[in-house]
């Protein structure tokens, strides 16, 4: 039997990256917004800097709900699928209490991949079998929303075009910004201090890139540490600007904001009319219903694709927002399915650092480079971090050189623990009509619930594009001085990745879209999406900034149309 609970504004389903920026303006309008989240609150005591804890056995107090529904995985429809790990996990802040912090702004290429391509190399170009379109809008629309997220959040980094002046310190090929980062980048180490003068030599453009995670005292935090554990792990000193930490407690602050936590979401209530009612929740033993006059859906795109699958009704027979068919589809991931190691003669004093103090290079990322004489379109963006720990170095390559285990290995290990290093490729990944997400016929959560099923594999264009940006990545560790290299293989399924797209994606046309351009359904106008699953291209970027400017957008979409919404 479930409570029924006095209705509120807006209710939220996921207080993470998506849902943690978008309360702040709602609350600051005045809506009143209950922000359902399915782990708890973290501490500085949950944030050890525990490498087996952390890395290995995934920060186990926060992963109870994702853990325990993680998504099947299979190439194609053929196969039968197998069940992987969840990438993402659950607590008030999201992942963004452990991820990277990489902070990206997308190119003004990735909004119109189809016209831009189009006008340079013609309609040929195009991969068959995509269903790629242009985003319903351009960068510049984006453009004042990520510089909101920016300074709301707390990014550190070094702008390369502000207002058309180009900073070669910069990315110089990003979009134009209208104001520096608030913060200057993270400091450099000796490897990147070796990589960006490599980088020259060719040259190239090195950079240091843009990181959730300050660099200076910045709105009553404390600067960075530098003493690593950023890779699934939480900050000390919470100088990582998690949603947890930035505007989570400003929403709190306002008084319009309840956060509840150990919520789980199991449906998304509609009338006969096919209007967004409020949602069913477990709490402990009890069950709940939370009217609301909006819904936004926050989760990660497995879990927002999962809940609108599941939240059948009379309106809605295959899913809420489903009936013309496009929940689950244009799925692509940026799973990374390629990278270059390299060995050195001597030690890259590169011992801990966080993944988010590197260097990049964007001569081979989006369109940035010449496509003509080539087989694919669409890039890939070179990075190179400061970032070792014990665990990890011993799992370095042998490179050919030994064995992987007895004593020949172990003196391999210790004399090139601090002598090799792993890039960080991430490339462009498009959709295509044969990938895709829906709900697995077989396998079920401890609820009883099916989980996500992927259908995915990377077509001829990412497989190209990911050799040529091996080679480039390969060419920069010769230039430093690496002896050997050595490039990781394809799988053949598109697994569960950090960086999912796509399932409810954002488009003009209702036909090939879930969406609306603003983040509103086009079949139930008060459901709202926030996340990476209303975007349609990935770029050669991580989507955390994006879909939180995306999100901000929505959320004063919201504010300034609320009677037209809500209804």
């Amino acid at each position: 039997m479930f409570k029924k609970l006095p209705k509120t504004n807006v209710v939220i389903i996921g207080m993470g990256a998506a849902g943690g920026v978008a309360v702040l303006p709602l609350t600051n309008a005045g809506l009143k917004v209950v922000g359902l989240e399915a782990g708890g609150w973290l501490s500085p005591r949950d944030f050890a800097p525990d490498e087996l804890r952390n890395s290995t056995r995934n920060w186990p107090q926060s992963v109870q709900k994702a853990a325990t529904e993680a998504p099947t995985v299979r190439a194609t429809s053929s196969d039968t699928a197998v069940q992987g790990g969840h990438p993402m996990m659950n607590a008030v802040g999201g992942t963004t209490m452990h991820y990277w912090a990489q902070s990206w702004r997308l190119n003004p290429w990735d909004f119109k991949v189809v016209s831009a391509t189009r006008d340079r190399y013609g309609n040929a170009r195009i991969p068959q079998g995509s269903t790629v379109e242009d985003w319903p809008f351009g960068y510049e629309e984006l453009e004042p929303f990520y510089e909101k997220v920016e300074y709301s959040v707390g990014i550190s980094g070094q702008a390369g075009n502000v207002k058309g002046r180009i900073n070669p310190a910069g990315n110089i090929f990003e979009g134009e910004r209208q104001q520096e980062y608030p913060m200057q980048p993270l400091r450099s180490s000796p490897f990147t201090e070796l990589m960006s003068a490599a980088a020259r030599k060719l040259d190239w453009n090195p950079f240091q890139g843009p990181a959730a995670i300050t660099s200076e005292l910045y709105d009553g935090r404390p600067p960075c540490q530098y003493h690593g554990f950023c890779n699934k792990g939480g900050c000390h000193v919470q100088a990582k600007s998690s949603t947890a930490f930035t505007t989570i407690p400003k929403a709190v602050d306002t008084g319009n904001l309840d956060v509840v936590t150990f919520a789980r979401v199991t449906n998304i209530v509609t009338d006969n009319d096919g209007k967004v009612t409020g949602v069913d929740y477990i709490k402990g033993s009890e069950t709940f219903f939370q009217p609301a006059d909006v819904v936004l859906l926050a989760g990660y795109t497995y879990e927002n694709v999962r809940l609108l699958q599941l939240s059948k009704s009379r309106a809605f027979p295959n899913g809420l927002s489903n009936n013309a068919g496009m929940v689950g589809r244009h799925y692509l991931s940026h799973h990374q399915i390629s990278s270059v190691s390299a060995l050195f003669p001597d030690d890259l004093h590169n011992w801990y650092g966080l993944p988010a103090q590197g260097v990049a290079i964007d001569e081979w990322a989006d369109d940035n480079f010449d496509h003509s004489n080539l087989d694919f379109i669409g890039g890939g963006n070179l990075w190179v971090y400061t970032d070792r720990k014990p665990m990890s170095a011993a799992k370095m390559s042998t490179f050919g050189e030994t064995r992987n285990w007895g004593s020949d290995w172990k003196a391999f290990i210790m004399k090139n623990a601090d002598r090799t290093n792993s890039s960080y490729l991430q490339n462009t990944t498009l959709p295509y009509e044969s990938n895709y997400l829906d709900l697995d016929p077989v396998v079920k959560d401890p609820l009883g619930f099916p989980v996500t099923r992927i259908t995915a594999r990377y077509g001829d264009n990412e497989k190209r594009i990911s050799a040529f940006v091996q080679d480039k990545m390969e060419r920069w560790y010769l230039e430093a001085g690496a002896i050997k290299t050595s490039k990781s293989g394809f799988g053949n399924a598109m697994g569960a990745s950090t960086h999912a797209y796509g399932g409810t994606r954002m488009g003009n046309n209702s036909e090939t879209n879930v969406v609306d351009q603003w983040g509103f359904s086009h079949e139930a106008p008060n459901l709202g999406i926030l996340g990476a699953s209303v975007m349609g291209t990935s770029g050669a970027r991580n989507p955390t900034l994006t879909v939180q400017a995306l999100s901000w957008r929505t959320a004063e979409h919201l504010v300034k149309n609320w009677r037209s919404i809500a209804g």
